[in-house]
């Protein structure tokens, strides 16, 4: 699938020339592959939306018996045509396509850094990845984070992605490349996983700029110290983005699609509402995973989620267009299937 999702990026990057655009247009396209099944899910959760008072009666009347409320619940729901699970298939599916595009990026942002690394071995320049104000799109978009590949990232980059870059340079290269990590011989079981591994980017990491980078703040918290480097590589906007957005679609989703109010438990306590838990923790969760993952994924999860606050608008106001003709023509509408 990495090597998939990785020639798909890698064609669209021949048209235009940045992978920044390239994760933007390949976002595109997998989203609008994607709408008619959103349309389908808003449509079943404006269903939804509709049977809430039915519900709030059925859990008035039957909350003090788990069993038999369910039971009156299914039956609503086949009398209605309508299903509890309407909004969850586009999460169903477009779950793994985001942990598919997790798993291409960071193989890619990878392979990515090794390059630079050698790059900047051997000639002291290398070219970055630049995205806006992000200056290298395979490092994370923070302040915390230089734009050099450091010891983390490298550490990060499994054998075969060494191997792959190591036998793309060439006898000349690789003797001066020796030279400078001062072996005296440099083959291909110096990538080999384990300490063999792990002493070639030991020699290799004092050797890179960011070995002699300083920084101008250091912020000491209860579990971790934050260092904001000089050469940062991002204003940490990405990860800003991506929380704001979930959070956003969750609050349009909820005022949009309004559900009863979690049913009394035999004690006649609230049972506790999970859309209130997960309203919080999707945008905690996408803040983390964004922050800490490289700017290319942060910026695929950005455009995800503009991409679905816009295009959900369109749909709930296409829903409501057609709510308004079967309001003012009952007949036509069930004739016209918009039932």
């Amino acid at each position: 699938m990495n090597d998939l999702l990785k020639a798909i990026l890698d064609g669209i990057y021949g048209f235009v020339g940045n992978y920044g655009l390239s994760v933007i247009f390949f976002t595109l396209l997998v989203k609008m592959c994607l709408l008619p099944l959103d349309f389908k899910s808003r449509k079943g959760m404006r269903k939804m939306s509709e049977l809430a008072p039915k519900q709030a009666e059925l859990q008035k009347k039957y909350g003090h018996d788990q069993e038999k409320l369910n039971r009156k619940m299914q039956e609503l729901y086949r009398k209605e045509g309508a299903s509890p699970m309407a909004g969850c298939w586009p999460m169903l599916l477009s779950m793994p396509i985001l942990f598919a595009m997790y798993g291409a990026l960071r193989y890619m942002a990878n392979e990515q850094l090794v390059k630079q690394t050698f790059d900047l071995i051997l000639t002291g320049e290398t070219a970055f990845e630049p995205f806006l104000w992000v200056k290298n799109l395979w490092m994370p978009d923070s302040p915390f984070s230089g734009v050099w590949p450091n010891l983390q990232s490298l550490q990060m980059v499994e054998e075969k992605q060494w191997l792959s870059v190591f036998n793309s340079l060439g006898a000349d290269q690789v003797a001066a490349l020796a030279e400078k990590l001062n072996v005296a011989e440099l083959t291909a079981a110096s990538f080999a996983k384990g300490n063999a591994l792990t002493a070639t980017i030991e020699a290799i990491t004092p050797l890179l700029p960011v070995a002699q980078e300083s920084s101008y703040l250091r912020l000491n918290l209860l579990v971790t110290e934050l260092v904001v480097v000089d050469n940062y590589n991002g204003l940490f906007l990405l990860p800003l983005l991506s929380a704001a957005s979930q959070f956003l679609m969750s609050k349009l989703t909820e005022m949009q699609n309004p559900q009863p109010a979690p049913a009394a438990n035999a004690n006649g306590q609230q049972q506790p509402n999970s859309n209130s838990f997960m309203k919080w923790f999707f945008p905690l969760f996408s803040l983390w995973i964004c922050a800490s993952s490289n700017a290319a994924f942060a910026l695929y999860w950005v455009v995800t989620n503009i991409f679905s606050l816009v295009s959900n608008q369109i749909i709930n106001w296409k829903l409501n267009q057609d709510d308004k003709k079967k309001a003012a023509n009952p007949e036509a509408a069930v004739k016209g299937g918009l039932k």
